[in-house]
C-alpha cells in the first residue's frame, strides 16, 4: 500500500457546497487538518459535512468565521477517516467568503 500525503485547496467558496475532495475507489483518506479562512469584511457562517451514500454527516454546522479569522474544522488530536465514494464539502453564508485548506493522508 503506498501513502501519499496531500491538500486540496477551495478558493472563493460562497452560498453552494463546494467538493473540497471525492475519495476515491480503492483509497482510504485520512482527514488531518481542515480549516476554513473568512476573507470577507464581515462576519460569516460555514458548513463542513461528508456526503455518504446521498446522506450528509456535518463536522461543523452553522459555525461564525469572524472576519480575518480561520475555523480550524479538523486538526490537532482530531483525525477523520473517509472511504472510497466519501465527499468532504464545505459551504458557506455569502457569496465567494471562504478559502478552505484540507491536508490529508491518502492509502491506495
Amino acid at each position: 500500500m503506498a501513502n501519499t500525503f496531500t491538500s486540496y485547496l477551495n478558493k472563493d467558496v460562497g452560498t453552494s457546497a463546494a467538493t473540497v475532495v471525492t475519495v476515491g475507489a480503492g483509497t482510504q483518506t485520512t482527514l488531518i487538518g481542515f480549516s476554513a479562512a473568512n476573507t470577507t469584511s464581515s462576519p460569516v457562517t460555514v458548513d463542513a459535512y461528508i456526503t455518504r451514500s446521498a446522506v450528509n454527516y456535518y463536522l461543523i454546522k452553522g459555525a461564525t468565521v469572524p472576519v480575518g479569522g480561520t475555523l480550524v474544522i479538523v486538526g490537532g488530536d482530531q483525525k477523520v477517516v473517509l472511504i472510497a465514494s466519501d465527499a468532504l464539502k464545505v459551504v458557506s453564508s455569502a457569496a465567494s467568503s471562504i478559502d478552505s485548506v484540507a491536508s490529508v493522508l491518502n492509502i491506495t
